[in-house]
Protein backbone atom coordinates (compact mmCIF):
# COMPACT_ATOMS: atom_id res chain seq x y z
CA UNK A 1 0.00 0.00 0.00
CA UNK A 2 1.01 3.28 -1.12
CA UNK A 3 -0.04 6.54 1.16
CA UNK A 4 0.10 9.82 -0.09
CA UNK A 5 2.79 11.39 2.19
CA UNK A 6 5.08 8.93 -0.18
CA UNK A 7 4.57 11.44 -2.52
CA UNK A 8 5.46 14.36 -1.07
CA UNK A 9 8.57 15.77 -2.25
CA UNK A 10 9.60 16.87 1.40
CA UNK A 11 8.92 13.23 2.64
CA UNK A 12 11.83 11.71 -0.30
CA UNK A 13 14.10 14.34 0.98
CA UNK A 14 13.38 13.62 4.92
CA UNK A 15 13.98 9.81 4.21
CA UNK A 16 17.49 10.74 2.14
CA UNK A 17 18.48 12.77 4.86
CA UNK A 18 18.31 9.79 7.54
CA UNK A 19 19.75 7.91 5.77
CA UNK A 20 22.98 10.14 5.40
CA UNK A 21 22.75 11.15 8.87
CA UNK A 22 22.64 7.54 10.46
CA UNK A 23 26.36 7.31 8.19
CA UNK A 24 27.24 9.75 10.19
CA UNK A 25 25.86 9.30 14.30
CA UNK A 26 28.11 5.52 12.76
CA UNK A 27 31.20 7.94 13.28
CA UNK A 28 30.43 9.07 16.94
CA UNK A 29 31.87 6.95 19.19
CA UNK A 30 30.48 4.01 21.24
CA UNK A 31 30.44 6.06 24.59
CA UNK A 32 27.61 8.39 22.53
CA UNK A 33 25.32 5.32 22.26
CA UNK A 34 22.64 6.85 24.30
CA UNK A 35 23.62 10.39 24.53
CA UNK A 36 24.65 12.47 20.80
CA UNK A 37 24.04 9.55 18.81
CA UNK A 38 20.73 8.19 20.14
CA UNK A 39 19.49 12.11 20.35
CA UNK A 40 20.76 12.87 16.77
CA UNK A 41 19.15 9.66 15.13
CA UNK A 42 16.11 10.19 17.14
CA UNK A 43 15.42 13.70 15.97
CA UNK A 44 16.34 12.85 12.01
CA UNK A 45 13.93 9.88 11.74
CA UNK A 46 11.17 12.43 13.47
CA UNK A 47 11.05 14.54 10.60
CA UNK A 48 9.55 11.66 8.25
CA UNK A 49 7.44 10.44 10.61
CA UNK A 50 5.96 14.34 11.67
CA UNK A 51 5.81 14.42 7.70
CA UNK A 52 3.77 11.13 7.46
CA UNK A 53 1.64 11.57 10.63
CA UNK A 54 -0.09 15.25 9.74
CA UNK A 55 -0.25 14.13 6.08
CA UNK A 56 -3.01 11.50 7.60
CA UNK A 57 -4.91 14.00 9.69
CA UNK A 58 -8.36 15.47 8.60
CA UNK A 59 -7.37 19.07 8.75
CA UNK A 60 -4.99 21.70 6.93
CA UNK A 61 -4.15 22.97 10.18
CA UNK A 62 -3.74 19.74 12.25
CA UNK A 63 -0.92 19.05 8.83
CA UNK A 64 0.58 22.24 9.43
CA UNK A 65 1.04 22.04 12.50
CA UNK A 66 2.56 18.34 12.14
CA UNK A 67 5.00 20.10 9.90
CA UNK A 68 5.76 22.58 11.95
CA UNK A 69 6.81 20.09 13.81
CA UNK A 70 9.37 18.05 11.54
CA UNK A 71 10.85 21.96 11.04
CA UNK A 72 11.72 21.78 14.73
CA UNK A 73 13.06 18.04 14.65
CA UNK A 74 15.35 19.08 11.71
CA UNK A 75 16.79 22.10 13.41
CA UNK A 76 17.64 19.81 16.13
CA UNK A 77 19.19 17.62 13.88
CA UNK A 78 21.25 20.38 12.53
CA UNK A 79 22.13 21.72 16.39
CA UNK A 80 22.81 18.37 16.88
CA UNK A 81 25.94 17.48 14.26
CA UNK A 82 26.45 21.05 14.95
CA UNK A 83 27.37 19.71 18.61
CA UNK A 84 29.25 16.85 17.13
CA UNK A 85 31.05 19.33 15.42
CA UNK A 86 32.11 21.36 17.86
CA UNK A 87 33.25 18.23 20.13
CA UNK A 88 35.40 17.13 17.77
CA UNK A 89 33.61 13.74 16.84
CA UNK A 90 32.58 14.92 13.77
CA UNK A 91 34.23 17.67 11.09
CA UNK A 92 33.08 20.02 8.55
CA UNK A 93 33.41 17.63 5.62
CA UNK A 94 30.80 15.06 7.44
CA UNK A 95 28.51 18.21 7.52
CA UNK A 96 28.63 19.55 4.31
CA UNK A 97 27.78 16.26 3.05
CA UNK A 98 24.17 16.97 4.55
CA UNK A 99 24.18 20.52 4.83
CA UNK A 100 22.18 21.15 1.26
CA UNK A 101 19.80 18.32 1.94
CA UNK A 102 19.65 20.08 5.05
CA UNK A 103 18.85 23.69 3.94
CA UNK A 104 16.38 22.32 1.15
CA UNK A 105 14.27 20.51 3.51
CA UNK A 106 14.10 23.09 5.85
CA UNK A 107 13.05 25.85 2.88
CA UNK A 108 10.45 23.61 1.36
CA UNK A 109 8.70 22.61 4.37
CA UNK A 110 8.36 26.48 5.51
CA UNK A 111 7.00 26.40 1.94
CA UNK A 112 4.76 23.58 2.40
CA UNK A 113 3.50 25.55 6.10
CA UNK A 114 2.69 28.82 4.16
CA UNK A 115 0.59 26.61 1.69
CA UNK A 116 -1.47 24.34 4.43
CA UNK A 117 -1.99 27.74 6.26
CA UNK A 118 -3.22 29.29 3.82
CA UNK A 119 -5.89 26.74 2.86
Amino acid sequence: MKFRHEDLEVYKIAMGLVEEVYKLAEKLPAKELYGLRSQLTRSVVSIPLNIAEGSGKHSMDDFARFVRNAIGSLLETDTNLKIAIRIKYLNEGDYLLVDKSIQELYFKLIALHKSLKSN
